[in-house]
């Protein structure tokens, strides 16, 4: 993510609850906020080569539960 840098300085005879109110203005009309809050949910989809693995995993760790029941190491 780029950076971008905001710069507000305190005018002479001007309060500190109003530089923080410039400052807040500026960054709301950066949308930056928007954005972060936009994206904090969103994932990527999985790639195909992750999910056959997954699927593979999941289907030989079915066989090994089986194999075992079969020997009676595992209870059902």
């Amino acid at each position: 993510m780029a950076t971008i840098q905001i710069n507000v300085q305190k005018n002479s005879g001007e309060t500190s609850a109003s530089v923080l109110r410039r400052f807040t203005k500026k960054v709301q009309e950066t949308r930056i906020i928007q954005k972060v809050k936009g994206q904090r949910y969103n994932t990527r989809p999985k790639s195909s080569l992750v999910r056959k693995k997954g699927a593979l995993r999941r289907i030989a760790k079915l066989k090994e539960t089986d194999r075992l029941k079969k020997l009676g190491k595992i209870k059902e």
